[in-house]
């Protein structure tokens, strides 16, 4: 599958279409279950991740630990990209991605599911998922809560 046969698939829109960032924010706030969330965000990244870093660990992982390296593999590209722009390495991404790979991990190992909740409390579902993440990252390297 093309990159853009993979956005279209995720967005219903092809690669630079006007309605793609907010089908891209539709699919992903309004999904049913975490696992679904990262399905559809950013499905550029994600298509680049899956053919090259997901797909390739699942040969010879069990899917909790091939999604946890592609979540920390993830999470240390950005890493990277933050110190590239004159912060240095700081790590907190990565353990931040760790901590929502891990979230994943758990909602599909116990079936959690948000279809009994309409479109606007998935959505603050998911931002309190990524909110709560992105604040045990924090404690967990210090930056919270000495």
């Amino acid at each position: 599958m093309t990159l853009g046969d993979y956005v279209s698939y995720r967005n219903g829109v092809p690669l630079g279409h006007p309605d793609s960032l907010k089908n891209n924010l539709r699919n992903s706030f309004g999904a049913p279950s975490q696992a679904g969330f990262w399905k559809h965000w950013n499905p550029i990244w994600g298509y680049y991740l899956s053919g090259y870093v997901y797909r390739p660990l699942r040969g010879f992982l069990p899917q909790w630990l091939a999604t946890l390296i592609t979540f920390a593999v993830s999470g240390a590209a950005h890493d990277l990209a933050v110190g590239l722009l004159g912060q240095g390495w700081q790590g907190l991404i990565t353990l931040w991605f760790l901590v929502m790979g891990f979230w994943l991990v758990v909602t599909r190992a116990l079936d959690i599911r948000y279809d009994r909740f309409g479109f606007p409390e998935r959505i603050v579902i998911h931002s309190l998922s990524l909110g709560a993440s992105l604040w045990l990252a924090m404690v967990l390297k210090g930056i919270l809560l000495p």
